[in-house]
């Protein structure tokens, strides 16, 4: 009888220990699940981060370095800087559904009409970085709005929208576009995470009556697709399970899902009239992305892919073809 006690208390306290070390094990494993979302998806906590400056200098280290791109890049920056110095310019700032100031630059138009292009950046950028675009926009006769998207630049914000709680802000400044212009006819121009929050605007059906174009410039299909490969190549991390727990974390957190940001399924549903656009040579998002994109897309469709480009690079690799495909393009439908 008394071997039999001990044996039922020597059982209990293995189970009590196997608890106690299971709790530990989940607690752990909870802490870097919400430790990777706050790395991937909060500017403010990133930056404390060596990580940070470890995955931005990786991420440069990955874009094309030929000599082209780097004198164009820098012939395109001189002049933009010099139309800073002169061009008429004001701060525009509106809160979010949830409560968060948003910041926009706007440029209005040398002369009076109804085209307006809304440039949006791509993730952990900021609206200085598509000023090149304005300068080109502006020069074409477009009012230009080149907002921070939240949580990013002068814009306030908790998490990073991945395009997905993008697409709702940007939808507050397409409705002072349209306060000050009605008969506005936008063009929505976004470069990486700003190209598939532009694809996911036109997707969702909002202002088809003045939304004209959309330019997508290496956008990613969706965002649960890019934290798979970035856990791997960032963090040396399994996806399995720890995208599926941060898209749980983010959820409770953020109030999004990271499934939910997908441009692949919104360009299912667009009639907006889309160019495409990629560099073949892209180590952040795979040229193969830009294929998927295309071939889902029902709209009016056009492809450019740009041999030799890195990610954001196209225009940069070749300015000239870059902006005649997108000015051809629209000159059909704006």
């Amino acid at each position: 009888m008394e071997q039999n006690k001990k044996a039922v208390g020597k059982r209990r306290k293995i189970a009590v220990g196997s608890g106690v070390l299971a709790g530990i094990l989940l607690l752990c494993y909870v802490i870097l699940v919400n430790f990777l979302v706050s790395a991937a998806l909060v500017p403010s906590f990133m930056e404390r981060l060596d990580a940070f400056g470890r995955i931005t200098e990786e991420s440069y280290a990955a874009q094309v370095q030929t000599s082209d791109i780097k004198e164009n890049r820098q012939a395109s920056w001189k002049e933009t800087k010099e139309w800073l110095g002169q061009a008429k310019r004001q701060k525009l700032s509106l809160e979010s559904e949830d409560g968060y100031r948003l910041v926009a630059e706007q440029f209005p138009a040398e002369e009076a009409g109804h085209k307006w292009a809304l440039l949006l950046h791509g993730y952990t950028g900021w609206k200085e970085e598509l000023y090149p675009f304005a300068l080109w926009y502006h020069e074409k006769g477009f009012h230009v709005l080149a907002p921070d998207l939240r949580c990013q630049g002068e814009s306030e914000g908790d998490f990073i929208g991945m395009g997905w709680t993008d697409r709702l802000d940007c939808r507050l400044w397409i409705q002072e576009i349209l306060r000050q212009d009605p008969k506005a006819e936008i063009v929505l121009h976004g470069q990486s995470m700003g190209a598939s929050a532009a694809l996911m605007i036109a997707g969702d059906g909002s202002f088809e009556g003045h939304i004209k174009a959309v330019v997508s410039d290496c956008a990613y299909t969706d965002a649960y697709s890019m934290f798979e490969g970035k856990i791997k190549e960032w963090f040396h991390l399994p996806a399995f399970p720890l995208v599926d727990s941060a898209c749980l974390a983010l959820r409770l957190r953020g109030g999004y899902n990271l499934r939910d940001a997908s441009a692949l399924e919104a360009v299912k549903n667009s009639q907006i009239p889309t160019l495409f656009i990629h560099g073949d040579c892209d180590a952040m998002i795979s040229v193969q992305m830009v294929y998927e994109l295309y071939e889902a897309a029902i709209c009016e469709k056009e492809l450019l892919v740009v041999k030799g480009a890195g990610h954001a690079q196209s225009q940069d690799k070749d300015p000239d073809t870059y902006y005649g495909t997108v000015e051809a393009f629209l000159g059909k439908w704006m």
